[in-house]
């Protein structure tokens, strides 16, 4: 038997420790004891077994985990030798970057852009939902369902906005990012444009106009994606915005044309209509359609409500830009505006790698295909995020990061996307986690559902604002719950909860006979649940 130490990191009681020797032990032949004063777990294990699954285990239970056994340095040597090249400095690859040194390798980050740290921090969910904070407090002050607050027409400061919002930003991205690099010596940064020579090395081109050759054990291909822009004659020819430059744009327009029904297009909709803009949204389906119908049919209304015009099953014929404004004809009728937003998906940048001189493959649209470790069809490299197959989130980005520097150093990690939160940061908001009814039926489970308006949900009476619902999907025959949609004010706070419920195999009745603090938005989730058997409107307001 060979004798292994590992270091622990954030145990915070004996419970932990507990919890981290239970994992180990569960393992064929290894006999571990874990000291929390220590931060050490001592394992007895087979010569045969690897002892990177000692770490994985422990990290699988959310700690960190270092080896620093000294009776087999060939793991170290191994570790301290192996250098990993990642392309792109987002969330995917700095959660990779640190993964891999907390593991025992070197990196090089590859970044084209003058900024690092992707999309998030810089021009996606950052600033986003700064700028829809600020333009929903302007909406409230003239608003609002409340006796006795008289309303006020706010003065628009688009200017100082921005100014504010970019510097929340520029701090995020210090500290997240930047001062990581100035942190950690075994991380260098090199910039320049990446492309594949071969399986082996990437050629890198830099901004000066000279080229480097980067050969590496492993590759993380992170690089994320930009907008699509449809092919809409005369489009190219106007200056519309994407959402780059909305977000930092200094002025609201008088009359805005959102092309797009989907998250993006939905949020800055709005956010520029309480900013004080008229707006039309012109769809080429429905809104969210790739959602429960119920959602994007009741956020439609919901829009329409507060003075957004949504036009579906539209795409212009032909964009044109004269006299400072856009003429978008359709085939129903000719839209003039002073600004146009394209909000209509993201497309990978995987197609800046060369990846066929890789032989790396990639799905019809251009994301690069990897498994649920994060592998691609060569062996040795290895993607994340955006540019990926995955779905185009930053927490599964993050997290595919960390997994893919486990699995490229050695380790055993895999991403379970059954129980994905999504929100859409509109008002009231769109949180979504597992499978719609029709969905689900999709997959051959025999599924039923209830959808419970906010009227019968006694925090949203207090809030005076029930508008939305709160639908629970579960089997009909087991009570497991399968999937939750939600369209209420703070949505996303209330997701986890049916998350965690799913991802714990929850039936209707257990999520029932849980207690639930009176008077918050997420004890619809209980009232829902309840629905399945009771009619919710003869229960008294905190029934159990």
């Amino acid at each position: 038997m060979n004798i292994i130490d590992i270091q622990v990191t954030g145990m915070t009681c004996d419970h932990c420790a507990q919890s981290v020797q239970d994992a180990l032990n569960a393992l064929t032949g290894v006999k571990a004891s874990v000291s929390f004063e220590q931060n050490l777990a001592t394992a007895e294990i087979p010569p045969t077994l690897d002892s990177t699954l000692l770490l994985t285990a422990i990290e699988a239970k959310g700690y960190g985990a270092t080896l620093v056994d000294k009776n087999n340095p060939a793991i170290e040597d191994d570790q301290n030798g192996l250098h990993i090249a990642i392309v792109g400095t987002g969330s995917g690859a700095f959660a990779a970057a640190i993964k891999a040194v907390e593991r025992g390798a070197r990196v090089t980050l590859i970044e084209a852009a003058d900024m690092i740290g992707g999309t998030c921090v810089n021009v996606g969910c950052v600033p986003s939902k700064i700028m829809i904070q600020g333009a929903h407090i302007a909406w409230l002050q003239q608003h609002h369902n409340f006796a006795g607050l008289a309303y006020n027409t706010p003065e628009i400061d688009r200017h100082t906005m921005v100014r504010q919002q970019q510097n929340k930003v520029e701090a995020l991205r210090y500290a997240k990012y930047e001062s990581i690099l100035e942190d950690s010596p075994d991380i260098q940064l090199l910039k320049g444009k990446a492309r594949f020579k071969d399986s082996t090395t990437l050629v890198v081109s830099r901004h000066d106009g000279t080229e480097q050759a980067i050969t590496a054990d492993r590759f993380l291909l992170a690089v994320g994606a930009r907008p699509r822009i449809p092919d809409i004659s005369g489009l190219m020819d106007t200056p519309y915005w994407t959402s780059t430059e909305a977000l930092i744009a200094e002025q609201v327009p008088e009359h805005l044309v959102v092309l797009g029904g989907s998250v993006v297009a939905l949020e800055l909709a709005q956010a520029f209509h309480h900013l004080g803009a008229n707006v039309t949204i012109m769809a080429r389906s429905t809104l969210l359609s790739r959602e429960d119908p119920d959602i994007g049919e009741g956020l439609k209304v919901m829009l329409e409500n507060e003075g957004i015009n949504v036009v579906l099953h539209t795409v212009p014929d032909t964009v044109k830009y004269e006299n400072n404004g856009f003429i978008i004809r359709t085939q129903q009728a000719e839209v003039h505006s002073d600004q146009l937003l394209v909000a209509t998906g993201r497309q990978s940048n995987a197609d800046t790698l060369a990846l066929d001189n890789a032989g790396v493959e990639t799905s019809h649209s251009g994301n690069i295909i990897i498994d649920d470790h994060m592998r691609t069809s060569q062996a040795n490299i290895f993607a994340a995020g955006d540019c990926t197959t995955q779905p185009q989130y930053v927490y599964v980005a993050a997290a595919a990061g960390t997994r893919a520097a486990i699995n490229m150093t050695g380790g055993d990690a895999s991403i379970n996307l059954s129980a994905m939160p999504a929100v859409v940061f509109t008002d009231p908001q769109v949180a979504t986690v597992g499978l719609s009814e029709q969905q689900a039926q999709n997959q051959g489970l025999d599924v039923t559902s209830r959808k419970l308006d906010l009227e019968n949900v006694p925090r949203a009476l207090a809030n005076l604002d029930t508008r939305g619902f709160i639908k629970l999907v579960a089997e009909k025959i087991s009570g497991r719950i399968v999937g939750c949609q939600v369209l209420a004010s703070h949505g996303g706070e209330i997701i986890q909860t049916a998350v965690l419920a799913i991802r714990s195999r929850m039936t209707i009745d257990e999520l029932t006979n849980e207690l639930f603090p009176y008077l918050t938005m997420v004890e619809g989730l209980k009232l829902t649940a309840q629905t399945f058997h009771k009619d919710v409107k003869q229960l008294s307001c905190c029934a159990g």
